[in-house]
């Protein structure tokens, strides 16, 4: 009797990333564009833009900052133990948790009326998160979320208030992921593999900064993008811009 063949794991998983991505690109274009557009409206006005997640939501507020064909104005924000470079990296489960830290990270930042916030978040419902959220709001911060509505809306918030990301925030956008992220079902394998949130997360952020760009360039302003460092005059082009936009750079 022959073997049955493995699954190809490598297909189903693209599959399910292909399935995604076109759910988002036709549900979810308005939030995309309305995010654009106050992230033009910002840069346009001298305003600041943030981006904030914890743990591995973490990666997207990284992925955008000091990235080639990126914005140089994103700035992230890394708050002590919530990042993936601490150990153990299972601290930041119970740091996301603390009541009042997220109020405290946002204080600390040079924050203020007409600024953006990027928030990534795919459960949305854990006490730092929201308070940042919330915080920020406070101080007249746009705050963009990008979570997953599905999860956020199955399972209950660990803030006080009982809201989760998304009933605070000014602009949701969807990542139309499953519960628990993981997408795949692999045969002998108790629980699921593969989850999606980053690779479709940093497909909706890059393309939502690319529409900034488009606004910002139809206003006839030249957008502070990066080159490539790896090209020939690549360093002096992004040398410029930071120096340029310098007073609206926080990670320098």
């Amino acid at each position: 009797m022959e073997k049955e063949t493995a699954m190809n794991a490598i297909e189903c998983y693209f599959s399910n990333l292909r399935v995604i991505l076109d759910k988002v690109e036709n549900t979810q274009q308005g939030a995309m564009r309305e995010a654009a557009e106050k992230i033009c409206k910002a840069s346009l006005d001298g305003r600041n833009i943030f981006t904030f997640g914890c743990s591995h939501a973490g990666l997207l507020a990284l992925e955008l900052y000091y990235r080639t064909g990126g914005m140089a104005t994103i700035n992230p924000i890394r708050a002590p133990g919530l990042n993936l470079d601490v150990d153990p990296a299972t601290m930041t489960t119970q740091m996301e948790c603390l009541a009042e830290y997220g109020r405290i990270i946002v204080n600390n930042q040079p924050m203020g009326a007409g600024d953006v916030l990027i928030i990534h978040s795919v459960s949305g419902r854990n006490t730092v998160t929201v308070d940042v959220a919330l915080r920020a709001r406070e101080l007249g911060v746009c705050v963009i979320a990008l979570t997953s509505l599905q999860a956020a809306t199955q399972q209950p918030s660990r803030h006080p208030s009982g809201k989760s990301l998304h009933n605070v925030a000014d602009i949701v956008v969807d990542n139309c992921g499953c519960m628990g992220d993981a997408s795949l079902d692999v045969p002998g394998v108790p629980v699921k593999v593969a989850p999606t949130s980053t690779a479709v997360g940093a497909a909706i952020l890059n393309a939502v900064i690319a529409q900034a760009v488009a606004l910002i360039a139809e206003a006839n302003v030249i957008p502070p993008v990066f080159v490539s460092a790896n090209i020939d005059g690549g360093g002096m082009h992004n040398q410029k811009i930071l120096a340029q936009y310098r007073d609206r750079i926080f990670y320098m």
